[in-house]
């Protein structure tokens, strides 16, 4: 059994996966995943029940996410707020199928997250909490949260940077309807596994020492780090819930930096 260290990234399978066309098709490779997740813990002496399986299903159509969902996912995450509200409510027959809104959120979006999902995993600013508080005040609804943070440096990732996280954090106690459950990050995308493992143990360490300072109401347990390509690293460094597209639903058509677009592309998005 190699140690965590050996752990390669799967970042030159992106594209190859297969496009999941039945329900068999999400089951095989819901089962694949999860083998990949039991091997990581075990590798890393961690109990499989604390790591959270979260398939994101942006870019796929209805079609996809409805054998997802007959295939057992209850909770599938979307990137771009529009298309995830499209989604939601031509699938409100599944009443028991919920939403988690992985990607940057502009203020004018609040409204439609407020209305349909039950986490949001990318707050990074005051005027999105402000915005978010606002529209489920008047919802009568509260979110779970996590806080991004940018832990590679990268200009094109959205999320705060390390030394800014601890003074946001004293400041969300003043939105009550939003629940911080823990932070949220990107890796690097790269092969090189240990700049991706880097990013990994950047945001552990920052929650571990947040801890000691965080307001009494504001929820660290969570870490939301790794995807497809590297999951197995991300959950050897702590990871809570891993966010996983492709190796579930197959490759998208378009390659990875047209949906992590940059701050430039974000703002006009």
């Amino acid at each position: 059994m190699p140690e965590p260290s050996d752990t390669q990234t799967r970042h030159d399978q992106h594209g190859r996966y297969p496009q999941a066309a039945t329900v068999d098709d999400f089951r095989h490779n819901l089962a694949a995943v999860r083998a990949r997740m039991d091997v990581a813990c075990h590798r890393a002496g961690r109990d499989p029940g604390g790591v959270r399986l979260l398939p994101v299903s942006k870019t796929k159509p209805e079609a996809s996410l409805r054998l997802a969902y007959a295939a057992g996912c209850r909770l599938l995450g979307e990137n771009k707020v529009q298309e995830a509200f499209g989604k939601w409510e031509a699938m409100q027959d599944l009443t028991d199928l919920h939403w988690s809104v992985i990607g940057h959120l502009q203020t004018n979006k609040a409204k439609l997250v407020a209305r349909f999902a039950s986490e949001f995993q990318a707050l990074d600013s005051l005027r999105v909490a402000e915005a978010l508080e606002r529209r489920l005040q008047a919802e009568g609804r509260a979110l779970d949260v996590f806080v991004q943070v940018n832990t590679s440096g990268e200009a094109s990732k959205y999320g705060l940077s390390p030394e800014n996280v601890q003074g946001f954090m004293k400041e969300l106690p003043s939105f009550p309807a939003l629940r911080v459950r823990g932070l949220m990050t990107l890796a690097l995308f790269s092969a090189e596994a240990e700049r991706v493992r880097q990013c990994f143990i950047l945001l552990r360490n920052l929650r571990d020492q947040l801890r000691q300072s965080a307001p009494a109401s504001i929820g660290l347990e969570e870490l939301s780090m790794g995807m497809s390509g590297d999951f197995e690293i991300a959950i050897e460094e702590g990871a809570t819930v891993v966010r996983v597209g492709q190796a579930i639903f197959g490759a998208r058509a378009m390659p990875d930096s047209y949906y992590w677009p940059t701050e430039t592309a974000g703002t006009q998005a």
